[in-house]
C-alpha cells in the first residue's frame, strides 16, 4: 500500500472531481436521489472530503475515513475552513479492510468511493466490503465506486504510452484477464484494480447487500480535451445540456463500459 500512499501523496484528488465535474455531479444526483432524509453517514476512502463537505452542508452527521493520512488532514482542515467541523464525528486515517474503531451498524448511509481501487486480492475486497457491511445499519444505503476493466482496455489501446506497461498487446490482454495493473512509470496511477462489469452486482449481492442501481459516473470521459473545448466555446448553456444528458444517461446499461468509473448502489439486506 505504500506506493498507492505516496501517489496520493502528491496527486490532487480534490482538483481531480474539480477539473472532471461530470463524475462529481452524476455521482452527486444519484447520491441525493438515494440517500435517507437524514442520519449518520460514513464517506470510507473519502480522499479529501469532496463529498463529505456537501453532504455535511446537507445536515448530516459525517464520520470520514482515508489511507492517506494527508488527504485526512486535508479533509479536517477543509471542513473548519467552511464552518461545517461540527457535522463530523471524526477523522481517521484507516484501511477499508479493518475499520477498527467503528462499532457495528452506526451508519444510516456508507460511501466506499475509492478502496475497491486498489484492492488487488480478492480476499481484500471481500474484507472491504464485510467491513462495510458491518458498520451499516440493516435496510442503510451504501455506494460504491468501481473501475471497469473494460475502459482500461480501450484507454490503453488509445494512449499506450500514457498506461506502460500497457503499451503492447500480450500486456494488454494479461491485464485483460487479471484485472490487476500496475503502472510502469513512478508517480503515476498504481496498484489497482478494475472489475468485470457483470462480476459487480454478483460480488456485492454475495456480501450481503440487494443492489438497486448500477450507473456510469463519467461516461464524459471518452471526450477529449479538444471535444470540451468545441463544447465550451459554445457557451455555459450548451455545456449544462451535456451534465444533464450524461446524467440521464448514467443508468443506461449499454453505457457503463466506456465510464472510467462506476457506481453500485445498494441496500443492506435485513434479517
Amino acid at each position: 500500500m505504500s506506493e498507492i500512499i505516496s501517489y496520493y501523496n502528491q496527486f490532487d484528488e480534490w482538483g481531480r472531481l474539480d477539473r472532471e465535474p461530470i463524475e462529481f455531479q452524476v455521482n452527486w444526483h444519484y447520491i441525493r436521489k438515494y440517500m435517507p432524509k437524514t442520519g449518520y453517514v460514513l464517506d470510507n476512502g473519502a480522499g479529501p472530503g469532496k463529498y463529505s463537505m456537501e453532504l455535511a452542508k446537507e445536515g448530516y452527521k459525517l464520520t470520514l475515513t482515508d489511507l492517506t493520512p494527508k488527504l485526512v488532514e486535508i479533509a479536517e482542515n477543509k471542513a473548519n475552513e467552511l464552518h461545517l467541523e461540527g457535522q463530523f464525528n471524526g477523522f481517521y486515517t484507516a484501511d477499508a479492510r479493518a475499520l477498527n474503531m467503528i462499532k457495528d451498524e452506526q451508519f444510516d448511509a456508507s460511501l466506499m468511493l475509492g478502496p475497491m481501487y486498489h484492492l488487488q486480492q480478492e480476499i481484500d475486497r471481500i474484507k472491504a466490503v464485510k467491513e462495510l457491511n458491518r458498520v451499516t445499519k440493516k435496510d442503510g444505503i451504501i455506494f460504491v465506486a468501481f473501475m471497469p476493466r473494460i475502459r482500461h482496455i480501450l484507454s490503453s489501446l488509445l494512449n499506450p504510452e500514457k498506461w506502460k506497461p500497457n503499451d503492447n498487446m500480450d500486456t494488454i490482454i494479461q491485464f485483460g484477464e487479471s484485472g490487476s495493473f500496475n503502472h510502469a512509470d513512478e508517480g503515476r496511477f498504481t496498484g489497482a484494480y478494475y472489475f468485470n462489469i457483470e462480476e459487480i452486482r454478483p460480488f456485492m449481492e454475495s456480501q450481503g447487500f440487494e443492489s438497486l442501481e448500477l450507473i456510469g459516473s463519467n461516461v464524459g470521459a471518452i471526450l477529449t480535451d479538444v471535444n470540451w473545448s468545441y463544447w465550451i466555446d459554445k457557451g455555459e448553456q450548451e455545456v449544462d445540456k451535456i451534465i444533464k444528458l450524461l446524467i440521464e444517461k448514467a443508468s443506461d446499461p449499454y453505457t457503463l463500459g466506456i465510464s472510467s468509473h462506476i457506481l453500485y448502489i445498494g441496500r443492506k439486506k435485513g434479517l
